[in-house]
């Protein structure tokens, strides 16, 4: 199979959802629907003992949430799906939002009773501004929750994506008797915990006014069936796939992830109508997949991947040409040539090393402190992807050893948890403390847990008042030492050696903007 082939054959996306929506159990029953485990586990159950496979770290599996992004991919239907489980909870939407750069398309998952929630709406928003081809699909169907047309208007209303229902509900909660698919005009029956894959499930019913239907969902579902059918082709457009690839029209599921219903259904449809890779913007130019010479860039860098071997993982998505084991890539920001002995492809944290990855693959190599996030691997030329973005931390606290025989272990810990983009670290000039700066409270917690779990050290935090971290730039290299010197109290420098103003309040942040006309003040490192 040649080149062009291959990349074609790719189909990399993200599944992005609030919390608890079920997002992670979804991707579980796509992994199960795919071949590429035998068992699906659960998210959170005191029954079940197999846990997830993407929520693969102690913490995820203690809290139930996901607190990363994990990559996952296998064959289905004769393509390389990659899926990427990104985190719901919104004090880890920076990884998030990193991940949907690295992506062609995305999954929302919306919870029936809760319908379209906060996190959703941003998240989706993101998805938007890149043109990004998004699927819906309506979680919980054995609940008790929302209409279907009150949960479309909510996705065309919260989400402004324009929906288009390629299956619909009979009944919900415990009359829910399964779904119509309108793209493939068949009757889906629900099972409650059964496997869904048996074929006496699916019935073809090509034309809704047949007697047959009575016969599977009784005389009341079935009048409702036919009537809310006839108003969705009434109501919503049909289905375009010129449209849904411009990210113009947004097709929508129903199912129930946790009894593997509908999403068997949702797989064959993403499989049909998914993108293959495609152009990524760089700051020079846009990078066709089909080019011939490679190029890549990181997008989330992991410590600790596997615990016993203490190694750290850049994944790096393949932007074109082919990446090649023991190769001499460019890395653009240190102009160093870089060469991978043992390049790997994920299954959440059981990895493989790969001889060759195509456009659209996600690739881990193994760092030893030499990558950033945003930074790209080349055959040479300058590239600089776009749109990878860093948030300026919200939340401050001073991070302290809780034992002086650990120093060495929490120095290390912190060093490489901060280069994964969790939080930022600000060594304070005049006194040398180091202050962390999250976007999220939770983000403390994750990293005093991993600090002590994967790297044998303890620390305590103490609160510290500050309004904003601001970076520094100015054309007169005068005005801004004048600022250094007289601000002196309330600089630090970040994890880079680049000076921080710590601003208290934003009425400092005021005064010193006024006051120095000729600095500019940064809100990210990016600048």
């Amino acid at each position: 199979m040649d080149i062009q082939e291959e990349i074609k054959r790719r189909r990399t996306f993200a599944i992005i959802s609030h919390p608890d929506a079920g997002k992670t159990t979804l991707t579980e029953k796509l992994l199960l629907f795919g071949g590429a485990i035998q068992i699906a586990g659960a998210v959170k159950s005191n029954k079940i003992k197999h846990s997830t496979t993407s929520d693969f770290m102690e913490i995820e599996k203690q809290r139930g949430i996901s607190v990363a992004t994990s990559v996952m991919g296998f064959e289905y239907n004769d393509l390389k799906i990659n899926i990427l489980d990104t985190p719901g909870h919104k004090d880890f939407a920076e990884d998030t939002f990193r991940t949907l750069t690295a992506v062609d398309s995305v999954i929302v998952v919306i919870d029936v009773a809760k319908g379209v929630e906060t996190q959703t709406e941003k998240l989706v928003e993101v998805c938007r501004m890149r043109d990004t081809p998004v699927i819906v699909f309506i979680n919980k169907m054995d609940r008790d929750g929302k209409d279907g047309f009150s949960l479309l208007d909510e996705v065309e209303q919260k989400l402004k994506l324009k929906a288009c229902p390629l299956s619909w509900p009979i009944g919900m909660g415990p009359d829910f008797k399964g779904v119509y698919s309108l793209y493939k005009k068949e009757l889906l029956l629900f099972r409650p915990h059964s496997k869904q894959s048996e074929e006496e499930d699916i019935i073809r019913i090509t034309d809704l006014s047949s007697e047959e239907l009575e016969h599977h969902v009784g005389e009341r579902l079935a009048k409702e069936l036919r009537e809310e059918v006839n108003m969705v082709e009434e109501v919503y457009d049909p289905f375009d796939k010129n449209k849904y690839l411009d990210g113009q029209l947004s097709p929508v599921f129903f199912g129930s992830a946790i009894n593997n219903f509908g999403v068997k259904e949702l797989l064959d449809c993403f499989t049909d109508i998914a993108p293959y890779p495609q152009p990524v913007p760089a700051e020079e130019r846009e990078i066709d997949p089909f080019e011939k010479k490679f190029s890549g860039f990181v997008f989330k860098i992991h410590a600790n991947i596997d615990p016993n071997h203490r190694n750290r993982i850049a994944f790096v998505r393949v932007c074109s040409g082919l990446f090649q084991r023991n190769t001499n890539y460019l890395h653009t920001r240190s102009g160093k040539k870089l060469k991978f002995s043992s390049p790997t492809a994920f299954m959440a944290a059981k990895k493989e090393v790969v001889e060759m990855a195509y456009p659209g693959d996600i690739v881990g190599l193994h760092d030893s402190g030499k990558f950033r996030i945003g930074d790209t691997l080349s055959e040479g030329e300058q590239l600089h992807f776009k749109g990878i973005p860093s948030f300026s931390p919200e939340l401050f606290k001073y991070v302290e050893n809780a034992d002086p025989m650990k120093s060495k272990q929490l120095a290390k810990g912190i060093d490489q948890l901060m280069d994964e983009g969790l939080a930022q670290l600000f060594t304070q000039q005049i006194n040398g403390r180091k202050i962390i700066g999250t976007v999220g409270a939770l983000q403390f917690e994750v990293i005093q847990y991993r600090l002590k779990h994967e790297y044998g050290a303890s620390c305590q935090y103490t609160h510290v008042n500050l309004h904003k971290a601001c970076w520094l730039s100015s054309d007169n290299p005068k005005a801004l030492n004048d600022f250094i010197k007289k601000k002196q109290r309330f600089m630090a420098l970040d994890k880079h050696g680049q000076s921080v103003f710590l601003a208290e309040s934003a009425w400092m942040l005021k005064m010193a903007q006024e006051d120095f006309p000729e600095v500019a003040f940064h809100f990210t490192s990016e600048f």
